[in-house]
């Protein structure tokens, strides 16, 4: 609770104000196979759902998407060249209010190999 007093001519004004509590946990996901994030994102929110916990997401980020120039020959054809690109695609979850029962439940979750997780609480 913060409390604030301010002095007028007419008296004095006491305000009272309650901050709402900072707990969240943001996890972030990244992967360049779409199917694979989605499923990861289902079961991430199911478990928070089982524990009463409420759940903002799945934000989709922005692609991030990187192109590699290859030549195709090695010595002449320098205007022929081959292009490849990766695409990394983001989710960003919430979980509000977390319990120990919720952190407990995601840290049993068994997400698939080519989905990067970070946690920030």
């Amino acid at each position: 609770m913060l409390l604030s007093v301010e002095l007028t001519p007419f008296g004095i004004k006491i305000f009272c104000f309650q901050l709402a509590p900072k707990q969240k946990i943001r996890i972030k996901l990244r992967s360049y196979w779409v199917p694979l994030i989605e499923d990861s994102c289902k079961q991430i929110i199911e478990a928070a759902k089982t524990t009463n916990a409420k759940t903002m997401g799945p934000v989709p980020l922005p692609t991030k998407k990187k192109i590699y120039c290859v030549l195709q020959s090695p010595h002449v054809h320098k205007d022929s060249r081959f292009h490849f690109e990766i695409r990394t695609h983001q989710r960003l979850i919430d979980i509000m209010y977390p319990t120990a029962q919720t952190i407990d439940s995601l840290m049993q979750l068994q997400l698939p190999a080519g989905v990067d997780v970070e946690v920030k609480l």
